[in-house]
């Protein structure tokens, strides 16, 4: 089932590029035609676009990845603080910062700053603060907390960075890549799509296409948030399984080791008749016949109990293969 239906598309003005004067060449096959003046997006691009883009962040969120959402022109800001926040995904939507990744230790700094500040307004130390250095304390602190509120609890590098407008995010996108970060982006007429390492060719002006793409790209990563939780609780009981199967194979390839022929009451037998015969030619010969006697019936019940434990030994082979496989 698709993520996304073309009549969304139409709705929301998708397909509405810039000016035909703006364009940028290298958009051309992603352009359908032009209306008075203005490039029409193939939508038919953006489908596929989206399900490309949705599958990879798909698999990065289901490994572990982190997505961080950009989009700091005022059409893009209320969309992309809600979808981020709505799939635990953490967002810049005020100012790109420079260094926002490429001097992350730097931004790192400030972040734990911001914490600061807000614990000591907490505490009500601030209040205990002259006015003039208590209102300078709080301006930063919401200074801060507009430029990096959405990037307080991200552990490290992004896996992925989600834009809404490369043109306007030139530097975002120049760090990541730098860095190796991958890119999807929604992609107007005037971007260059090479920045680009997903693209989802669409308009990034209008509101409502904005709105409609983010919160699919939000929907995606709650799918694969939970999948991968469910994954991780499924695997735990696998691997208990699979570790108690691995354990009683262990057991059996001990009792089926070449040093061990004999069981316990034979080998016990053995000892206790060493420990009772008197030395002398006759009573050696009568406990060594008696011991080897033993010895061969306990052999002959060992070799039935290796057999028994061979066929077990094949059985488990058999379940742990399935285990491993689901």
């Amino acid at each position: 089932m698709s993520r996304v239906s073309m009549k969304d598309l139409l709705e929301a003005g998708a397909h509405f590029g810039h000016l035909t004067r703006r364009w940028n060449p290298k958009m051309r096959s992603y352009i359908y035609g032009e209306r008075n003046g203005i490039h029409i997006i193939d939508l038919h691009q953006t489908l596929k676009g989206v399900e490309s883009a949705c599958d990879f962040i798909y698999q990065t969120v289901l490994n572990g990845g982190t997505v961080l959402f950009v989009g700091t022109k005022k059409q893009a800001q209320e969309s992309v603080v809600y979808a981020a926040q709505r799939c635990g995904m953490f967002h810049v939507a005020h100012r790109w910062l420079g260094g926002m990744l490429t001097n992350f230790q730097t931004i790192r700094e400030s972040i734990n700053k911001l914490k600061n500040l807000r614990e000591m307004d907490r505490q009500g130390i601030l209040e205990r603060r002259p006015k003039k250095e208590a209102a300078q304390l709080r301006e930063a602190a919401e200074k801060l907390q507009r430029t990096l509120g959405g990037m307080e609890d991200l552990p490290g590098m992004p896996s992925a960075l989600f834009l809404i407008d490369l043109k306007e995010e030139y530097i975002a996108v120049r760090e990541a890549r730098r860095l190796g970060i991958p890119v999807v982006a929604i992609v107007d007429t005037n971007c260059d799509p090479d920045d680009a390492d997903y693209v989802i060719p669409g308009n990034d002006d209008a509101i409502r296409a904005i709105k409609l793409i983010t919160d699919t790209v939000s929907e995606t990563i709650i799918e694969a948030t939970q999948e991968r939780e469910n994954g991780i609780h499924e695997g735990t009981i696998r691997s208990t399984a699979v570790d108690q199967i691995r354990r009683q194979r262990q057991d059996l390839d001990e009792r089926l080791r070449p040093g061990f022929q004999a069981p316990e009451e034979a080998l016990e037998a053995a000892a206790e008749a060493e420990s009772v015969v008197e030395p002398g030619e006759e009573a050696e010969v009568e406990g060594a016949e008696e011991l080897a006697a033993e010895l061969l019936a306990g052999s002959e019940q060992t070799e039935g109990n290796a057999n028994e434990a061979a066929d077990e030994a094949e059985d488990l082979e058999r379940e742990d293969a399935a285990a491993d496989e689901g």
